[in-house]
């Protein structure tokens, strides 16, 4: 059980602040590139390759922010209707930004109202359409860089918002890891079957109160793994609450063969009320 413990930190470990800024973030204690596992057909298999869908209507614009390496990021921007300093940080998983995020994006800002809804992509652009491209661009994040894109998006944000943050596997860590970033600015996190390599400390700058959401049947972000997160965050004191279902890893995504409609409603269901409770008051 340990050794599934680091596996899943392995595949899903986003390394905190700390950690030397020239890894990435998929590299683990003993810097063994994630490149070299990604090549296994079973971890490429697990992720089911999205079916083609476009996003109709969309409510929001591709737009772009700076950020502290003198470049600029990407994020897809849904801005309130009426003026708000209430935002959500939505992280995409390993495909990218797609139109499945986008479509995400919209619906809630559709569910929550008045709120700012930027999902941010990690990826510079690139979005992948099949397992290898994914593998590759996950792979080829820089934690610093991917770092500065997170801290641009709070810059964008301006210091007096409150800002919620979401995210599914690759992203549901990077959620998390944008929570601590945030401080006091932070108000709700929620993370879909993700995770970071952490210790009680590792949460000493959280202010937001965590939603975590797994699958029991998820092979890599296994129970053992988020009991741990769960039990690690109490410890550092934080307000978390997990709720795991009898689904398999990407359980939400409608893409996924494995899509599980039932688990995915009670789970959106739980992510508005959380964000409604701890966000929009």
């Amino acid at each position: 059980m340990i050794k599934l413990f680091y596996l899943g930190l392995f595949i899903f470990g986003f390394q905190f602040l700390s950690v030397a800024q020239d890894k990435s973030c998929c590299s683990t204690e003993k810097d063994v590139s994630f490149a070299s596992f990604s090549e296994q057909k079973e971890f490429r298999d697990i992720h089911q390759i999205p079916a083609a869908f476009t996003l109709k209507d969309a409510k929001g614009t591709m737009i772009t922010f700076k950020t502290k390496d003198g470049k600029t990021a990407n994020g897809y921007f849904v801005k309130s209707e009426k003026p708000s300093d209430k935002f959500v940080f939505v992280f995409h998983e390993w495909w990218g930004l797609n139109d499945y995020i986008k479509k995400e994006s919209d619906e809630l800002k559709q569910k929550l109202g008045d709120v700012n809804i930027l999902a941010i992509d990690l990826y510079d652009g690139n979005i992948a359409e099949n397992r290898e491209d994914a593998a590759k661009y996950m792979q080829s994040v820089n934690q610093e860089r991917a770092l500065n894109i997170v801290s641009g998006a709070i810059e964008f944000a301006g210091k007096d918002a409150k800002i919620g943050t979401i995210g599914w596997c690759f992203g549901g860590g990077w959620s998390l890891q944008a929570s601590i970033m945030l401080a006091k600015q932070g108000s709700a996190c929620v993370m879909y079957y993700g995770i970071i390599d952490n210790k009680p400390e590792t949460f000493k700058e959280l202010n937001a109160p965590v939603l975590g959401i797994f699958a029991e049947k998820d092979g890599w972000v296994n129970p053992e793994v988020y009991g741990n997160l769960e039990k690690n965050l109490k410890s550092a004191g934080k307000k978390v609450t997990i709720k795991s279902f009898n689904a398999d890893h990407a359980f939400a995504n409608p893409s996924n063969a494995k899509f599980d409609e039932v688990a995915t409603n009670e789970a959106k269901q739980l992510t508005i009320k959380f964000f409604k409770e701890n966000l929009m008051k």
